[in-house]
Parts: C-alpha cells; structure tokens; sequence
C-alpha cells in the first residue's frame, strides 16, 4: 500500500472517481473529475481519502447516510453534471457497438418518487437492523431517512423495523421488499426463517394495526388485509408478492408513451418479459396483444386483470422461458409490432429471432446499456434501423440508467 496524490480523471461506471496512474487506473470512492485526492492506494482503489481541491460540481448531498449507504453513489454531484454522466453511459455503450444515433436528453428522476425499495435486516440481541448495505458490503446501514423513497414508505420505518423484529426467526441477514401499491404497503420476507406460531398471530395483528396491505414470508401470504393493486394505464392489476415493478411511476409512464406512439397503428403486437402488463395492458386498448413471461405469478396478474377489463382488445398470455426458448422468426413474423423489456442480461437469443423477421416496428427496453447495445447491434445487422434512443432515469443519485430504443425495418 502506498500513499499517493491523485488527480481525478473522469467519473466511472459505478460512479466511483477514476485516476490515471502509471500502475493503472485507481478507483476513488465519492471523487469527482479533476479533484485532487491524497489516499492510501491498494490494488487499484483508493482508501482513507483526503480532499485537496474540491471539484465546482460537487454539492451537498441530500441524504445524512450518504458515504456508508451503499444505495447512492452519486448524490455529491450536481444535476447537470449527473444527468450528463447517466446520458453518456448509453451514449458510449452504443457507440462502442457501431450504432450511429443520436442519444437524446435524459429524462429525469425526482426525489421521493421510488415506489420499491429492499432493505436488508439483522437480528442483534433483542433488536433488528433495518437498512441498506454499506457499499461492497454486508454491514447494514439502519435507515432513518431516504430522499429517494416514496414518502409513505420513509414514514412506516419504525413500524417496518418493528415488524421486521417479529419475523426475524434467524441470526442471519435477511431481506424485506417494500412496494407502495394503492391499497398500502406491500411486504414480501425472504431469509428471515419459518415463523413459530406465536410469531405468526404477532406478524399478523401488527401487519394489519399499522395498515399494510399484505405479508408475505418466505414465499407464503401471511396476511392479506387489502389486495396490493397498481394501476398499469388506467387498469388494475394485483401484483404478485415481490413482484417486479417498474421503481418509479413516472418512468413507467415515460417509457410507456415511448412504446404506445411508436407502435401506434400495430392490429397484434409481441410483448416479451411481459412481467404483470405494464405494456401489454396499455397497448390491449388499441389492438391484440400476445404476452409472454417466464414468471407465472406475473403472467397470472396480467391474465387476470386483462380478464376483468372487458374493454380491451383480445390479450393472450404465454408462459416461456425466453432465455431458453425464445419465439421462433415464424411465430414472430404474426405480430406487425413488438416490445421487449428484459432483465439486465439482455435478450440475444431472442434478437436473433427478432433480426429475421418481418415486424415492421419494435421497442427495446432495458436497463443495461451495454446488453442493450448488443442487442441493437443484432437488429441493426438483420436490416433494422434505430429511429430514437432515450435514456430514462428511476434510480436516482445510482449508477444505473433505463434507456427505450425504437426501431424501424428498413424498406
């Protein structure tokens, strides 16, 4: 280990400052370009930092757990110079795979908007930690606050940690997903250990005196006082317990906007990783819709909310294993339009399929720039051609950025 002078070259993937050395690059927790940091330096990353010369673009964080809270990375970084870094995350990514288009502005994230959140939690003696993980670490920072979080979550801390205390039926760390829905907070438990029967009639009398609308632990429903339901354009749907869910509602309907103009005029679209409709639903208002989703859980919501909405178009739902089984350039080739929103690892199989077909539009959603950027390559090689690109943030003062790209067959 060796005690250095750093000068703070660029901002890296994971929000880290990155300098330039003739041993390689170091990796500077919290710096910014062209600071000037003393540390101690062991296999590339910086330790017991000291700011010599503060950057112009560094601001007062909004968050006290900001530095050991390992949820934020970038909350010292003024919006600017934050919304140029996420804008060119993309950027980069699609230009590193050969794709020529203009990225357009990032669409912005407002505080207090994330409507999901998963704190982890610990059994000490006769208490329980409740918070978020240091960075690169299990320590458990205990929450008293976050900026980012919906406000009726940030409020139910107390009555979340008490709960957490009545299900924690293990010394080990465990993880308690939250998810504001209509009716209430919805608690999913996974990891806390099998509940005794005491435990059990403690958890439920509590879940349903503090007003949350479900409990689950370990998979099964403990309580259900109200049916958690989000509403997907206007439509209803009950969410599964744990459910994924778009983190913010106001990018979903950012993305949505996206994928509904740029598939105006589709008589049967393909929505892939359909999850619980969060596309599929909005676009059953104006023409067919085949959904397909590995989840069952998921599919089974959508299933059911389209089921109880008599007016919408015909919605068919699938289960498939997409990553194994993706559909076919035949079964593909009935749909006229087409979106996808996978996980991070991206859906390459399944633009392979896509790059063959005859559907003249699609949208890709995702929120990997780099796996996104592979996948464009695939389509852009079959004859596709990329019409927009817009970046989307929900995951404030994080590292990491939604983008929907619209394609376009060319003629």
């Amino acid at each position: 280990m060796t005690r250095e002078t750093l000068i703070i070259d660029h901002l890296g993937a994971q929000g880290d400052g990155v300098a330039q050395t003739p041993s390689g690059p170091v990796f500077v927790p919290f710096a910014l370009p062209g600071e000037t940091i003393e540390a101690n330096v062991h296999k590339g990353r910086a330790q017991k930092m000291v700011l010599r010369t503060a950057s112009p673009r560094r601001v007062e964080p909004a968050c006290r757990h900001f530095g050991a809270c390992g949820g934020c990375s970038v909350q010292h970084l003024d919006d600017a110079a934050y919304r140029d870094w996420k804008h060119d995350k993309v950027a980069r990514a699609l230009a590193a795979r050969g794709i020529e288009t203009t990225v357009e502005p990032l669409v912005a994230c407002a505080p207090a908007a994330r409507r999901r959140v998963t704190f982890t939690a610990r059994r000490m003696g006769p208490d329980v930690l409740l918070g978020f993980n240091a960075a690169q670490s299990h320590h458990i920072v205990v929450t008293e606050e976050c900026p980012v979080a919906e406000p009726g979550i940030v409020a139910a801390l107390a009555d979340l940690r008490r709960l957490a205390t009545m299900v924690a039926a293990t010394p080990k760390a465990f993880h308690m997903a939250v998810t504001a829905t209509s009716f209430g907070l919805d608690i999913a438990v996974a990891g806390a250990g099998r509940l005794g029967t005491k435990q059990r009639r403690a958890a439920i009398d509590f879940t349903l005196a503090a007003g949350f609308a479900r409990l689950t632990v370990e998979g099964e429903v403990i309580v259900e006082g109200r049916k958690p339901e989000v509403s997907f354009g206007g439509i209803p749907v009950a969410i599964p317990p744990a459910g994924f869910l778009q983190a913010t509602a106001e990018a979903e309907a950012a993305m949505a906007g996206l994928v509904l103009e740029h598939l105006r005029g589709a008589k049967y679209v393909a929505d892939l990783f359909a999850g619980s409709g969060t596309f599929a639903l909005r676009l059953a208002q104006a023409g067919r819709v085949h959904a397909v989703e590995g989840d069952a859980a998921a599919l089974a919501a959508l299933d059911q909310a389209a089921r109880r909405w008599p007016a919408l178009k015909p919605v068919t739902a699938e289960k498939r294993d997409l990553f194994h089984r993706p559909l076919t350039t035949a079964e593909l080739n009935a749909f006229d339009g087409l979106v996808f929103d996978p996980p991070r690892a991206g859906a390459e199989l399944q633009c392979r399929q896509i790059a063959k077909s005859s559907i003249r539009r699609v949208a890709a959603i995702s929120c990997n720039p780099g796996t996104l950027a592979r996948d464009l390559a695939i389509l852009v090689e079959g004859g596709y051609r990329v019409e927009r690109v817009v970046p989307i943030d929900q995951f404030l003062w994080s590292p990491h950025v939604e983008a929907v790209a619209l394609l376009e067959r060319g003629k």
